[in-house]
């Protein structure tokens, strides 16, 4: 397990974006900052939990799962905004569906199977004293089969929409079945399940085809994780070995990003024949036979991403350290995020410069409405009460990964004209306050179609 260590500063810095109370997000690859209490450290995230543990070794036992403040609910927003639009626009002939986060079907138990289980109905179990050993068990095992299970992934709610969806495009192929939401990981022996944020395409094609449109979502999927990256080159793509292949798959690929403590994968992808097709409908091969010449029944390419990791690698991605020297030779480190325009949890933050204050807070207002009827994610900087200086705003306002700060002051309000500083160039540019709404519309646009 590798450690790595970081200054306070460094771990403040994302402090606003996410926070992490729980489960293995990295595959139990974590950062550590030793103190006189043990803290887990995910890095680049400068968020903290106080654990009772006292050693690396434990740590590596534990789980960790995401929870969002409003700066990190904003960017897994877009971030699946983007994963969405990607998908279903890349073809016309993908859908989205909905299915069930538990199951009260008891015929699909298995190895690694999730299961709700109350407390009271265990508690009367274990009351019952003139039960033998042997009752007991076969009572909780009875009790565990009875019971809700939990979705691990998407796969079998897709493959249980086959059929209705075959109906849908005239039994004809291929197409594909997208959905996205949280999922539930078993705990590899830490006693504490992951709660995952995962997307889903589950494409149905001819069994003649299924190795090449294998290798067409892999340059697809790669494509569109480079798209939003600072550093393009630390995504890649690798074939997941045959070891490691999931029981039912020929052929696996991975999308995988370039950690500081080493690679995680961020999407896989399978090849996985039609067995688990046939076995979800009982194998009546007559309904899943579709409109070809041979009438076979279709293979399944399934790829499956982790949205959490998503977000952690465009964080790490995006950081960073810039060097500035000030006019008195000082050598300053400015931090920024550059997260890509259309993944930026805030795109403009409004603030107030000298002037009549409740005028110069009215534009602001309005400028804000209008902001908002564009859907153009804004920050009222103009609340803040606490007098800080503009070099201030700017530093905290590049850590958040804010596109651009508008300041409005009392040239606005003679004029009509306002200054525009960018994060990414940190230039200032005045514009007339009738031009902002559809310059920022146009950048955004732009950066996206990129």
């Amino acid at each position: 397990m590798r450690i790595h260590y970081f200054n306070r500063q460094s771990l403040d810095l994302l402090r606003i974006m996410l926070s992490y109370p729980v489960r293995n997000v990295l595959s139990r690859r974590l950062c550590v900052l030793k103190t006189s209490q043990c803290r887990i450290i995910l890095a680049l995230q400068h968020t903290k939990r106080q654990c009772s543990t006292s050693s690396s070794e434990d740590l590596d036992k534990l789980g960790i799962s995401c929870s969002y403040g409003p700066l990190g609910m904003e960017l897994r927003r877009n971030l699946l905004d983007q994963w969405w639009h990607s998908v279903t626009r890349s073809t016309a002939q993908v859908f989205g569906i909905n299915t069930l986060s538990s199951s009260k079907d008891t015929a699909t138990g298995g190895r690694g199977q999730l299961r709700i289980v109350e407390t009271e109905n265990v508690k009367r179990l274990l009351e019952q004293q003139e039960l033998s050993k042997e009752q007991l068990i076969q009572n909780i095992q009875s009790l565990i089969q009875r019971s809700t299970s939990l979705r691990t992934n998407f796969l079998q709610g897709a493959l249980e929409q086959f059929v209705p969806s075959l109906e849908l495009v005239n039994r004809k192929l291929p197409f594909g079945l997208a959905e996205t939401g949280l999922c539930f990981q078993p705990s590899d022996g830490s006693g504490c399940p992951a709660e995952v944020t995962q997307t889903s395409l589950v494409w149905f094609c001819s069994p003649r085809t299924s190795s090449q449109w294998l290798d067409h979502w892999t340059r697809h999927r790669l494509k569109w994780w480079r798209k939003f990256a600072l550093s393009p080159s630390d995504f890649s793509s690798r074939e997941v070995p045959e070891e490691e292949r999931e029981e039912a798959a020929s052929r696996g690929v991975r999308i995988i990003y370039s950690f500081p403590w080493g690679e995680e994968p961020l999407e896989t992808l399978w090849s996985r024949g039609n067995t688990e097709l046939l076995q979800t409908h009982k194998d009546v091969r007559s309904k899943l036979q579709c409109r070809d010449s041979r009438k076979s029944v279709p293979h399944v390419v399934s790829v499956t991403g982790n949205m959490d990791r998503g977000v952690l690698a465009f964080l790490s991605n995006s950081l960073q350290h810039l060097k500035k020297e000030e006019s008195k030779q000082k050598l300053l480190q400015r931090k920024v995020l550059k997260l890509h325009p259309v993944l930026a949890p805030v795109k403009v933050a409004l603030d107030i410069g000298r002037g009549a204050t409740v005028e110069l807070r009215q534009v602001c207002e309005g400028l804000l409405q209008e902001f908002m009827e564009a859907k153009i994610s804004a920050w009222p900087g103009y609340l803040e009460t606490l007098p800080v200086s503009m070099e201030q705003l700017n530093a905290k306002y590049d850590e958040m990964g804010v596109l651009f700060t508008v300041v409005i002051s009392e040239n606005t309000l003679e004029s009509g004209l306002l200054q525009v500083r960018s994060r990414d160039t940190t230039i200032k540019e005045t514009k007339h306050i009738s031009e902002i709404k559809n310059f920022l519309s146009r950048y955004i646009s732009a950066a996206d179609n990129s």
